[in-house]
């Protein structure tokens, strides 16, 4: 279902991350899973071996190799869908506490078959929650994970408000990107929401897609107000100043 380990292998070798067998395994399960699962639930229009490979698993990987972090740390992905990149970035690192987050219950489903089926290879230390995330800000999960992550699922602005709630103080926001998003588009609400761009990559995927990758510090309590309803947030106007 994948390319050969040793295909793989040269390809993630490519970002300096060294794929093992079990990673492999892993991998191999997840997607077998999902293209199976597809049939009857939209899960993602990509399912050619290659790109599930390089789009998808490698995709999710990369951006942690640009942050430094420790055994326990607590990851929450926002508008995980299949779990991308969240769950990747667990079968890369199970030392993470990784916590899956969408409203689609189909989806949620899925996700909690996948990560049983995982348990084998790779038991992952993971919660899945279903919800909203402008809903779920303004529980225990509020300021309460290491690193956030999304991956292009609104635009950065939207995104930000979304996912900044859920980082704790001195915490990371990793937003992977397109190539057409740029840092300028919404960092009047980054900073609104207590952020700050620490670091921004651009890279090639294998086959040429540019991704960027923005590394947002979160260095201030984001403010009550935040996150909006859905509706405001959608609604792309700037933060009064």
């Amino acid at each position: 279902m994948l390319p050969s380990f040793e295909t793989a292998q040269k390809i993630f070798a490519e970002f300096e991350i060294n794929l093992t067998e079990t990673e492999y395994a892993a991998f191999l399960t997840y997607a077998e899973f999902m293209v199976e699962y597809n049939k009857k639930v939209n899960l993602t229009a990509i399912t050619e071996p290659h790109d599930i490979l390089v789009k998808h698993f490698l995709d999710s990987v990369i951006p942690l190799t640009y942050i430094e972090f420790e055994p326990g740390f607590t990851l929450l992905d926002i508008g995980t869908g299949a779990g991308f990149p969240g769950v990747p970035m667990a079968i890369m690192h199970p030392e993470l506490s990784l916590t899956l987050m969408d409203a689609n219950g189909k989806k949620i489903t899925f996700l909690t078959e996948l990560c049983e089926k995982l348990r084998d290879t790779i038991p992952l230390n993971v919660k899945i929650v279903k919800g909203r995330a402008e809903d779920c800000a303004r529980g225990e999960l509020r300021a309460a994970f290491d690193i956030v992550t999304a991956r292009a699922v609104a635009p950065l602005s939207q995104l930000a408000e979304y996912a900044m709630p859920y980082a704790k103080i001195g915490g990371t926001f990793l937003a992977l990107k397109g190539a057409s998003e740029s840092y300028e588009q919404g960092a009047a609400m980054v900073e609104e929401l207590g952020g700050d761009l620490a670091d921004f990559v651009e890279y090639n995927l294998s086959g040429g897609d540019l991704r960027r990758l923005f590394i947002i510090e979160k260095i201030d309590i984001t403010p009550k107000k935040y996150p909006r309803s859905n509706a405001q947030i959608t609604a792309r106007k700037a933060p009064r100043r």
